[in-house]
């Protein structure tokens, strides 16, 4: 008996051949490469990244799709099944497991609901990213939330996101995929996004603070940042760091590019409260 999506895990399961062989070669796979898939459904793109790469370790939370595909690659000696919830393991430390150790590359179509964890488990936050950084991520993901991920300072989707993630890795939106290539078909447009992570070449003196500031920035978009800051600082101390970066008092938080917040992040010195605790972005 074949499995059916279920809602509660967000499933909605790729079937276009072409979009599937489109997301397999973005990833630009050899036989030397150790691919993590998370969520590999019925394992139609599974057998496309088995076909390129040298190992394929895919982590299911669905039991009953987990026994489908233990049938499906019964004896696959390249194939490697994870029964898991992807954001329970403890993916940062996994360097020492023989499972984990050797992936270099991800390709998966996840759950939509899920992207913003599932994109800090494989970078790591701006202050600690990943010690092993991995050579390329290829995700399918809402439309939306790629166009945000890539957007450019000035426009309407640059946001906190754009920020983290732009720090952490380069960023490519490659191709939209329509709803009708998934059964069932999702409420959404998607895109396929590729990330490849790397050091950014100018870094924050202080990363955390700078995660701090980022996400209180963009705490309300609406509103000039000297305003959302307020709590940081008094408005002279903001509009005085942003006049000496030659930037309006007026300015919104989508308006700063990565380069200009990291600036900003070395003008206006963390308060020691902001710094207690470990502040989330």
């Amino acid at each position: 008996m074949k499995p059916r999506p279920r809602k509660r895990f967000g499933q909605h399961w790729l079937q276009s051949a072409t979009v599937l062989d489109q997301i397999a070669q973005a990833a630009h796979l050899s036989a030397g490469d150790h691919v993590l898939e998370i969520g590999p459904g019925k394992g139609v793109l599974t057998e496309r990244l088995l076909a390129q790469a040298g190992k394929v370790v895919s982590v299911e939370i669905d039991r009953d799709l987990c026994g489908y595909l233990r049938k499906h690659f019964q004896g696959h000696p390249r194939f490697e099944l994870v029964e898991a919830d992807f954001l329970h393991l403890p993916f940062v430390g996994m360097q020492a497991d023989p499972v984990f150790s050797e992936i270099n590359k991800v390709v998966a179509n996840i759950p939509y609901n899920i992207t913003g964890p599932i994109l800090e488990k494989l970078l790591g936050p701006i202050d600690r990213p990943l010690e092993k950084s991995l050579e390329v991520i290829v995700l399918l993901v809402q439309n939306e939330v790629a166009q945000r991920i890539a957007a450019v300072p000035g426009s309407k989707a640059f946001g906190a996101l754009s920020v983290r993630v732009q720090y952490l890795a380069h960023c490519e939106v490659l191709f939209p995929v329509p709803p009708s290539a998934f059964k069932p078909p999702p409420q959404v447009e998607s895109a396929v996004i590729r990330l490849t992570p790397r050091p950014y070449p100018h870094p924050a003196p202080q990363p955390r603070w700078m995660r701090t500031l980022v996400k209180q920035g963009f705490s309300t978009r609406r509103k000039m940042l000297r305003n959302t800051l307020g709590a940081m600082f008094t408005k002279d101390q903001i509009t005085a760091a942003l006049v000496s970066m030659q930037i309006s008092p007026e300015v919104r938080a989508e308006d700063l590019g990565l380069d200009q917040w990291i600036e900003l992040s070395r003008r206006l010195p963390a308060p020691a409260r902001a710094m207690e605790g470990g502040a989330e972005s």
